[in-house]
């Protein structure tokens, strides 16, 4: 039956991005911590509007900011929609996957909107700018850019299996339009 292969690609689907999610936060986490800690060194030389701001990355562009923070929500949502969703596809029933459906497409949502802004940072100053940085500023940047992106794509399949589950689910819940018929 169709349902048993959507349940085991979800569950697979969950399983990675949940871990996909726990490692966008761990790492969005850090440059957060990153920014906090070196914001009075580094914001201290920039102009007035730049040293408004209690957080300065010292790492990429101006829009690295808005990124991290973005992962970071993309990342918690996503870890808190994965465990729910788990549960939520163990049951496997109609009310159950319309939700797990409806978070797992905001969470879609909210990772293409940390994947885009990462898209923002891919600027020839940037990336001259980034040659000039640590080279574990580089790692740490590159790991949830690409892990942003990465999980973006697994998020739309897990997404397109709930949405798969919870049609045949609501399918087979209707009643058959022949049976009151003679």
């Amino acid at each position: 039956m169709a349902s048993g292969g959507s349940k085991s690609a979800a569950t697979m689907l969950l399983f990675l991005n949940l871990g996909l999610y726990i490692i966008v936060t761990i790492v969005a986490g850090w440059a957060v911590n990153h920014a906090i800690e070196r914001t009075h060194e580094t914001a201290s030389v920039l102009s007035i509007p730049a040293r408004i701001f209690p957080i300065f990355f010292p790492m990429g562009n101006m829009a690295t900011g808005f990124f991290v923070i973005f992962a970071l929500i993309a990342g918690v949502v996503g870890v808190s929609t994965s465990v729910t969703g788990l549960t939520n596809v163990f049951q496997w029933d109609a009310p159950n996957l319309n939700a797990a459906a409806a978070s797992s497409l905001l969470t879609w949502a909210l990772t293409l909107l940390a994947m885009g802004l990462k898209f923002n940072n891919f600027t020839k100053e940037s990336i001259r700018m980034q040659r000039d940085q640590h080279w574990l500023d580089r790692c740490q940047f590159a790991d949830i850019g690409s892990d942003d992106i990465i999980v973006s794509g697994t998020q739309l399949f897990c997404t397109g299996a709930i949405h798969a589950g919870a049609e045949d689910a609501a399918l087979n819940r209707m009643p058959s339009a022949s049976a009151g018929t003679v």
